[in-house]
């Protein structure tokens, strides 16, 4: 078992900063959770207090049941790989996975053992006998990545592994640690500020933002049900569009009006915005849930074509309505030039509302 608590935890610099702040975060056994969220907003500092590499200022971290608030990182049996690998230059490969296997006096036939499982898990057998400035950043991360497997640990700590390398490379490494975390069948805690990451790797999302937790749950249950306008507009890619809008009442339908458009709501949403009649929200709509029209017809908003990005299997547009931005995704066949009009039909069902003052949801999740 290897079962991770963070029981309000907290961490406050010198000067009242407040890095984190009443962090309640369970990692279940052979979970892989990701900490996401804009730099600074206290993730990297959350795994650092797990690791064991910063004090808690307060607060309770359980590691299989047993509190680790005082338990020196040598002693937590967890491995961390770190953003800029951190390996010996002056040693081979071979050295770097087996130097702390070395520092514990572990067998040598054992250190032997690992390391060349390792090695094959990650195929970089034929790289054992390199030093790391011969390879190249994906194989150095291998290396970092196989020097934590090695060490058999309870827990593993990726602090944004990825963010050294190509793009191209990222997509490649992001399909290979997910392979990794089934194959070990390991705990694993992941911190990056890339929400792509985030939801094409982890069975739990946490996000955060100035040192509070925003919101936990699965990829899809944040994509499909944010708490706030904030998790709304971080979790997906291009980001949620959020209009201003004005609800108001036509006999028993909720129509929202921006001005230059006026649409219907859903009816599965009129009891919830019902009392904010006479008052303006904020309505989020994904990209992908706006649906190009040739025409204007009811329920459909019109724009301006101000930006067409063509990305191959897609396009997205950035438009305007007379007074607000958006952004489209939608199909290649269709053809858009800057300054055309064109039309949308946002899916209403797919909407989501938000308090003008608190930016928390207006329509509650299934939970």
């Amino acid at each position: 078992m290897a079962k991770v608590e963070l029981k309000s935890i907290t961490k406050v610099y010198d000067g009242g900063v407040r890095a984190v702040d009443n962090a309640n975060i369970v990692v279940e056994d052979k979970e892989f959770v990701v900490l996401v969220g804009p730099s600074g907003c206290g993730k990297s500092t959350t795994l650092r207090m797990v690791a064991g590499l910063e004090d808690i200022t307060e607060g309770e971290l359980l590691i299989d049941g047993e509190q680790m608030n005082d338990v020196p990182p040598k002693d937590r049996n967890i491995a961390m790989v770190f953003q800029n690998y951190a390996l010996y230059p002056h040693m081979s490969v071979y050295e770097n996975m087996a130097f702390g296997l070395r520092i514990k006096k572990v067998p040598k036939a054992e250190i032997d053992k690992r390391v060349n499982e390792a090695a094959r898990i990650l195929d970089i057998e034929k790289f054992l006998d390199r030093k790391p400035k011969a390879l190249s950043g994906g194989q150095r991360q291998r290396v970092a990545v196989g020097r934590a497997i090695v060490r058999n640990p309870k827990v593993f700590l990726f602090d944004e592994p990825l963010s050294n390398l190509d793009a191209k490379l990222r997509v490649q490494m992001r399909a290979e640690l997910s392979d990794l975390h089934l194959r070990l069948n390991a705990t694993m805690i992941y911190v990056t500020h890339d929400q792509v990451e985030a939801m094409t790797m982890a069975n739990k999302i946490v996000v955060m933002k100035d040192g509070k937790v925003q919101q936990i749950g699965s990829p899809l249950f944040l994509y499909n049900y944010p708490i706030n306008k904030f998790v709304a507009g971080f979790i997906g890619s291009p980001p949620m569009n959020f209009l201003t809008v004005k609800v108001q009442e036509d006999a028993n339908s909720i129509m929202l009006s921006e001005g230059s458009f006026k649409i219907k709501a859903d009816n599965s949403h009129v009891e919830f915005l019902r009392k904010y009649v006479g008052k303006e929200v904020f309505f989020g709509i994904r990209p992908e849930d706006l649906t190009y029209s040739e025409s204007s017809v009811n329920n459909s908003i019109t724009v301006k074509v101000t930006v067409v990005e063509p990305l191959g299997a897609d396009i997205h547009l950035w438009l305007t309505t007379e007074t607000q931005p958006l952004v489209a995704r939608t199909e290649p066949h269709h053809i858009f030039k800057v300054g055309d009009t064109a039309y949308f039909i946002p899916r209403m069902e797919k909407a989501r509302f938000f308090d003008k003052e608190t930016e928390l949801a207006i329509i509650p999740s299934p939970e």
